[in-house]
């Protein structure tokens, strides 16, 4: 029922609250009074055409608002939940109009269409006038009378409960038929980069695992090539050169043949002795510590491919060389979803076969009451 009607600068109204109680409600007045203008308030709240002239001289704006408090199941709510407005017990329509003829409008707060308003209006109010078309001649309200009349609110809801059950099937066999076609699309890519993608087998942290390795390698083969320096001076490049320790021994020789007494010269024979020991012991140890560093050549060449063909994949699919693995699982979800598709078609389409029939069914039965109860009308 209409609770409520706040009118602001409309004509000769500048401010007017009405509300109203359940059960009749009668405005009278003499001719001129202002009554017509109550209802010009009306209709604009339910949508009517606006016109400029509606506006009180001097204002920039007129509006109407009007609360309703609908029953549960009237068929307001239907409306709403289509257009996805929220509702509850009250229900208020409003409606601004501009004076150069412009005007907004508004269900509980919230900006629609002038004609979702008109729509909802016409559920809410019946207007019949001197010269006005009355509601019974529109079409659109014939129904909802005739159920009314039969109490056929079961028999229309689940009419409605079936026709959005099969709008439902339809919608997700329309759905699942064009992910099938999209993937079917892209059938040869999927299955090349997925074979690709396993033939490469990248694991996770792998990256990382691989970067810290070359490091290490590369850092060996720095080792490696300062040990050889070493023992490279200790070896003659020129082989008719003496070597270090070929000297050493020299020397010691040398002294070891002057003659007698040759005291003065023990503690140079004794310290070229002890650098022969001194420079074998070198030798030794750098060689043994060649022998325990070897660099594995192989090993950085393969080390250094895997990261290239990993990096490289990485680029082509245009992720991070981190996601490959969880590219590689989604790429192949996708895959047996296109194997299995045709199976999820054919379940889907027999689901919505299925919801058609029943919708049918119950038109049918809803339209044999409502024949039921337009003939008992009509008596």
């Amino acid at each position: 029922m209409l609770a409520s009607l706040a009118i602001r600068d409309v004509v000769l109204i500048d401010k007017l609250d009405l509300t109203f109680d359940a059960g009749l409600a009668v405005l009278t007045g003499e001719t001129g009074a202002g009554k017509s203008i109550l209802l010009d308030s009306l209709g604009l709240a339910l949508g009517q055409r606006a016109e400029a002239g509606l506006v009180r001289a001097g204002q920039a704006q007129a509006s109407v608002a009007a609360a309703f408090l609908p029953s549960a199941d009237h068929p307001c709510f239907d409306i709403l939940r289509d257009q996805g407005i929220s509702a509850e017990d009250e229900l208020v329509l409003r409606r601004v109009l501009q004076a150069d003829g412009k005007s907004r409008a508004f269900i509980n707060d919230q900006p629609v269409s002038v004609a979702l308003l008109k729509r909802l209006g016409a559920t809410l109010v019946e207007v019949q006038g001197q010269h006005e078309q009355v509601g019974l001649a529109d079409p659109a309200t014939h129904a909802g009378l005739l159920d009314a009349f039969g109490a056929l609110d079961a028999e229309r809801a689940a009419t409605t409960a079936a026709w959005a059950a099969w709008r439902d099937a339809t919608r997700r066999l329309a759905a699942a038929r064009e992910a099938i076609a999209s993937a079917q699309r892209e059938e040869e890519w999927l299955r090349h980069a997925v074979g690709e993608l396993a033939d490469l087998a990248p694991e996770e942290g792998e990256e990382d695992a691989l970067a810290a390795e070359r490091q290490k390698l590369q850092q060996g083969e720095r080792r490696a090539e300062a040990i050889a320096a070493a023992l490279g001076e200790l070896t003659p490049r020129d082989r008719r050169a003496a070597s270090p320790a070929r000297a050493l021994r020299e020397a010691a020789r040398a002294l070891e043949r002057l003659p007698p007494p040759n005291e003065e010269a023990q503690p140079a024979i004794q310290a070229l002795a002890a650098a022969q020991d001194a420079l074998s012991e070198a030798e030794g140890l750098l060689t043994r510590l060649m022998s325990e560093t070897g660099p594995d050549p192989r090993r950085l060449e393969q080390v250094e491919e895997r990261l290239f063909a990993l990096r490289a994949a990485a680029r082509k699919h245009t992720v991070p060389v981190t996601e490959l693995p969880s590219l590689l699982a989604n790429l192949r979800a996708r895959l047996e979803a296109l194997d299995a598709g045709a199976g999820e078609v054919t379940a889907l389409e027999a689901a919505e076969g299925k919801a058609r029939q029943a919708y049918l069914a119950a038109g049918a039965k809803l339209s044999a009451v409502r024949r039921k109860s337009a003939s008992a009308l009509e008596k």
